[in-house]
């Protein structure tokens, strides 16, 4: 589903490369999220550090060959299916608040796989909640939560997992991660954990 966006747009975003049908759009930003991943994946090391500039830097590879936006937060408040996401003029505040209390507090290694998940579900949901980007924000937030249990010696998650059967279950994991409950994130990042 696509953005419930104040001014009416059509569900194609002006785009570098001259795009005009979904379908075309799509597989461009799936190509640049795969590009993304193996760059950030070959670059990963016990040094990497999950900050904004990582962040910002993963959005800019993954689509930043198909809109001028990649890489910054965006400029226009969204929602989605009634939801609200937080207002686009507070967005610098809100992600400086989440880099210090949130990405600054993670640990360079874990004690077990629990640790790590519910720092994985807590960044995850916070992050969704958010909603930085003006397009891109769960295919980011996926990959980001893929490095972070890669650089714990984990393979990525398995997000297929969620499918459209968990859906509802996801985005609702979302919602009371805005409430600062993280448990049902944490079940559904349990449940998608490499084996």
């Amino acid at each position: 589903m696509k953005y419930d966006l104040p001014e009416e747009q059509g569900e194609v975003l002006p785009n570098l490369l001259g795009l005009s049908d979904q379908r075309s759009v799509e597989l461009a930003e799936a190509e640049g999220f795969l590009r993304a991943e193996m760059t950030l994946y070959d670059e990963l090391n016990d040094g990497t550090t999950f900050d904004l500039a990582y962040l910002r830097r993963m959005h800019k590879l993954a689509l930043g060959h198909l809109y001028g936006f990649a890489g910054k937060w965006r400029v226009v408040n969204l929602s989605k299916g009634g939801f609200q996401f937080p207002s686009a003029q507070f967005l610098d505040a809100t992600m400086h608040t989440f880099e210090e209390e949130v990405l600054k507090q993670l640990p360079d290694t874990y004690p077990d796989r629990a640790a790590l998940i519910s720092d994985i579900a807590h960044v995850h949901g916070e992050l969704l909640f958010i909603h930085p980007f003006r397009e891109g924000n769960g295919r980011t937030a996926r990959l980001l939560a893929d490095m972070m249990a890669q650089k714990q010696g984990h393979g990525k998650l398995r997000w297929e997992r969620v499918g459209r059967k968990h859906f509802e279950e996801y985005v609702n994991a979302v919602q009371r991660a805005a409430v600062g409950d993280h448990s049902p994130m944490e079940a559904i990042i349990r449940s998608v954990f490499p084996d």
